[in-house]
C-alpha cells in the first residue's frame, strides 16, 4: 500500500492480464456484526482486510468478542447468550459508515454505557434519522456536538415495541440497514415492523441485508421496499462458515479500465482485455450492475461464475444518461469513463453522493474541472461533458480522504494526450482496497520512456543509498542499489554451487540475468531471505570483485538494473546509473561529500557494528578508492553532464531528501 503524500501516475497506454478483487467492504462488516450477534462461532473466509473493517473489528473485541484474524479468514465468538459489558466504553470509528450506523443500532437496542465518535468527516455525516428512528424505539441516544451528527451517546433502553418504526429511506439506505441488523435483539416476543419514510435509495444494499440476514437465520418479511417485518421469536443462528464475496464496487474501475484501455500490447493492443476474479454477474451486490452501464457506454463484457472479462468495445466510449440510485458508488466511475466518451454523460438520482465520505458531486466536478472537462451539477445530478485530445490537462487530484475518488480518477492516466495525472493522498485507498494502485500497475502497460527514473550516483559512502531509499519511500517509487547487484550475484552463485572463476562466467551470467532481488529501504532481499548482512560483509565485498570483472556478468547486470524500471518509477543509486544505465532519465542527481566526512561516517557504521577502524586509514582508502573510481576505462565515476551536484557533507539526511524532492517537483508540474 502506497503511504506516500502523493504519487504521481505517468501516462499509461494499455491494459490487459487478471486481477483478483479483495472483499467487500459492504459484506464484511455486516458479517462481522452479524457474526457478533450469535451465539457460538462463525469462521468468515475472504474477508475485506481494510481500514473500515479495521475499525469494526476493534470495537467488536472491546465488546467482548473472541476474533482471531489469519489472513483472510476471521475467527469470531459471538455475543449471544452472553451478558453485554457493563463497563462504559468508547468507540472510535474512523470514518467508516458500515461499522458506525449498523454498531450504534445493535447497541442501542442492547443498551449500555456507550460512546461512538470518528473523524472529523464521520462528525459531518448525518445519523439524525437512524437516531430519530432508534428513539422511536425507546433508545436513549444523546447527540454529544451537533444535533444530527455523531459524536453519540447511548445509554439503556426502554424499548416500546407497539407501533411500526419509522425511518427516513432518501438520506442513506445504512440506517434501514442498522436497524434491520438491530431490532432482532428486540424481537423475542413479538413481531416489528419498519416503516420506510419516502423513496427509499440504494435498493440492492438492502437486498445484500436481506440476504445475509437469511443466512444468519432471520427471515425478513418485505412487503415492497415500504414495510419490513421482523419476525416474533427471532435470534441470530450461526451460519458456522461464510464467505465474503469480492467487492463488486471495486470491479468497477477494472471494468471501467476494460473499457477505456486497449489489450494486450504484444498484439497491437488487441486481444484479451482484464480478467477480473471474484466476483460474477450473479453477484448479491447491487453494484455489480454497473457492468450493464458500462455495457451501455461500449464495453464489452463477459462473465461466468465468480469471474468477468471487460475488453474496449466502442471507442469512443458512447455517452449516456442513467438514474444511478441503484449504483450509487460504483456511479461514480462512470463519470471518469465519461470524459472518453463521443458525448455528455448524465449521471441522475445520486444524492447520496452529498452525504458520503466527502460531497461526491461536488468532489468529481472539480477534479474533473482540473483535467479540463466542462461540468454542470445539480442537487442531485452531474453532467460531464468529454475530453478530446489536444484538451488534457496535467491535474493534482485533490482526494479529500475519499478512496473512490481516488480510485476513479486513477483511470485518467490513459488520456489521449498522455499528460501524468497526481493522486494525493493516495493511502485514502486503504479504506476499501488496500493494495489498488499495486493492482492496478499489474495490468497496465505503457513505453519505458514514460516512466520516471531518478538516478543518484556519487562516490563511495556520500549516503547514496540512504538518500535514495528514502526519496524512493517518499515518492512511493521502486529502489534499486546497484552497488549490491554485484554483492547479491556473488552470493547466489556461491549458493548454487558455482566458483566465481570465468570457467562459470555463462552460468553466473543466466543467474544475474533473473535474480529475484528487491530492496525494501535499505534491506537486501533475494527472494524471500535478508542477505543485508551477508553480502555487506568483507568477504561479500572480495566476492563482488571477483564477478564483476567477468564481462558477461556485468551485461547480464545491464539487463537486470534495466528491469527495475517499473511503474510508477525509480529511484536508482551507484556511480554509474545517470551516465551509462540510465541517460535519459529526467532527473540526475551526483552526490558528494569530503574525504574526511565520509570517513567520519563509515568509522561510526564500523564502530556501531563492533569493528574496530582507523579514521585515518579509513579516509586514505576511501581517497585511494575515488582516483581508481574515476580513472576506471570502463563506467568511470563522474558526473553525468546534466546532473545536479548536491555536496552532503554538512546536510542533515531530510535536508537532503528535502533538496531532492524540490528539484523533483520542479520537474513536475501540476496545475
Amino acid at each position: 500500500m502506497f503511504s506516500t503524500a502523493f504519487l504521481d501516475l505517468p501516462p499509461l497506454q494499455c491494459a490487459s492480464g487478471t486481477v483478483t478483487l479483495p472483499g467487500s467492504k459492504s459484506i464484511s462488516n455486516r458479517v462481522l456484526l452479524l457474526s457478533a450477534l450469535c451465539q457460538g462461532t462463525t469462521v468468515v473466509h475472504d474477508l475485506l482486510d481494510s481500514d473500515d473493517t479495521r475499525v469494526m473489528l476493534v470495537a467488536l473485541r472491546q465488546l467482548g468478542c473472541e476474533v482471531d484474524v489469519a489472513g483472510t479468514t476471521a475467527t469470531v465468538t459471538g455475543l449471544g447468550g452472553r451478558a453485554w459489558p457493563a463497563e462504559a466504553i468508547e468507540f472510535f470509528m474512523g470514518n467508516a459508515g458500515t461499522a458506525m450506523r449498523p454498531l450504534t443500532a445493535a447497541l442501542a437496542v442492547q443498551g449500555g454505557d456507550f460512546t461512538l465518535k470518528g473523524v472529523p468527516r464521520m462528525h459531518e455525516r448525518p445519523i439524525g434519522d437512524l437516531v430519530d428512528a432508534l428513539r422511536e424505539l425507546g433508545c436513549n441516544i444523546d447527540y454529544l456536538g451537533n444535533a444530527g451528527f455523531p459524536p453519540l451517546r447511548v445509554r439503556q433502553p426502554e424499548l416500546q415495541l407497539d407501533k411500526p418504526i419509522p425511518v427516513r429511506g432518501d438520506v442513506s439506505s445504512q440506517f434501514l440497514t442498522a436497524l434491520l441488523m438491530a431490532l432482532p435483539l428486540a424481537a423475542t416476543d413479538r413481531a416489528i415492523t419498519i416503516e420506510v419514510i419516502g423513496e427509499l435509495i440504494s435498493k440492492p444494499y438492502i437486498a445484500i441485508t436481506l440476504n445475509l440476514l437469511a443466512r444468519y437465520g432471520i427471515a425478513v418479511e418485505r412487503q415492497g421496499w415500504e414495510r419490513f417485518v421482523i419476525p416474533a421469536g427471532s435470534r441470530y443462528q450461526s451460519p458456522g462458515t461464510i464467505h465474503v464475496e469480492a467487492d463488486a464496487s471495486s470491479a468497477s474501475y477494472f471494468i471501467a479500465l476494460g473499457a477505456i484501455a486497449a489489450g494486450d500490447p504484444s498484439k497491437g493492443g488487441q486481444g484479451k482485455g482484464i480478467r477480473i476474479q471474484g466476483v460474477g454477474a450473479d453477484s448479491i451486490q447491487g453494484d455489480i450492475r454497473f457492468m450493464d452501464a458500462a455495457a451501455q457506454m461500449g464495453a464489452k463484457i463477459t462473465s461466468g461464475p465468480n469471474w468477468l472479462e471487460i475488453q474496449r468495445g466502442a471507442w469512443p466510449l458512447k455517452g449516456i444518461t442513467l438514474d444511478c440510485n441503484h449504483i450509487p458508488d460504483a456511479a461514480m466511475t462512470l463519470a471518469v469513463m465519461a470524459l472518453y466518451a463521443d458525448g455528455p454523460t448524465t449521471l441522475c438520482n445520486i444524492a447520496s453522493w452529498r452525504v458520503k465520505e466527502t460531497d461526491r458531486i461536488v468532489a468529481m466536478a472539480t477534479e474533473s474541472r482540473k483535467l479540463g472537462a466542462t461540468v454542470e451539477e445539480g442537487p442531485d445530478w452531474i453532467t460531464i461533458h468529454p475530453l478530446p485530445e489536444g484538451k488534457w490537462q496535467r491535474a493534482s487530484i485533490h482526494t479529500y480522504d475519499d478512496h473512490r475518488v481516488a480510485m476513479c480518477f486513477s483511470l485518467a492516466v490513459f488520456n489521449a494526450d498522455q499528460v501524468p495525472v497526481r493522486i494525493e493522498d493516495p493511502q485514502c485507498v486503504a479504506k476499501t482496497f488496500p493494495d489498488y494502485f499495486e493492482a492496478l500497475f499489474s495490468v497496465a502497460h505503457t513505453a519505458t520512456q514514460n516512466i520516471p527514473v531518478i538516478c543518484i550516483d556519487g562516490p563511495t559512502a556520500s549516503g547514496k543509498g540512504t538518500l535514495a531509499s528514502r526519496v524512493a519511500a517518499a515518492l512511493g517509487y521502486h529502489y534499486l542499489d546497484s552497488g549490491a547487484l554485484y554483492r547479491v550475484t556473488a552470493h547466489a552463485a556461491l549458493q548454487a554451487s558455482l566458483t566465481l572463476e570465468a570457467a562459470d562466467e555463462a552460468a553466473i551470467a543466466e543467474l544475474a540475468r533473473s535474480l529475484p532481488v528487491h530492496f525494501e529501504g535499505e534491506q537486501v532481499l533475494l527472494g524471500n531471505v535478508d542477505v543485508t548482512d551477508a553480502i555487506r560483509s568483507e568477504q561479500g565485498g572480495m566476492n563482488a570483485s571477483k564477478v564483476s570483472v567477468l564481462p558477461a556478468v556485468r551485461e547480464a547486470l545491464v539487463e537486470l538494473q534495466h528491469s527495475f524500471q517499473r511503474l510508477p518509477g525509480l529511484l536508482a543509486d551507484g556511480r554509474d546509473m545517470g551516465t551509462v544505465i540510465f541517460p535519459n532519465a529526467p532527473l540526475k542527481v551526483f552526490l558528494t561529500a569530503s574525504a574526511a566526512e565520509r570517513a567520519e561516517r563509515r568509522h561510526k557504521q564500523l564502530i556501531l557494528k563492533g569493528f574496530s577502524a582507523n579514521i585515518d586509514a579509513l579516509r586514505a582508502d576511501l581517497e585511494a578508492r575515488d582516483a581508481r573510481d574515476m580513472s576506471r576505462s570502463v563506467a568511470p565515476l563522474q558526473p553525468a553532464q546534466d546532473a545536479l551536484q548536491l555536496d552532503n557533507s554538512t546536510l542533515t539526511i531530510e535536508a537532503s531528501v528535502e533538496q531532492v524532492m524540490v528539484w523533483w517537483q520542479s520537474r513536475q508540474v501540476f496545475g
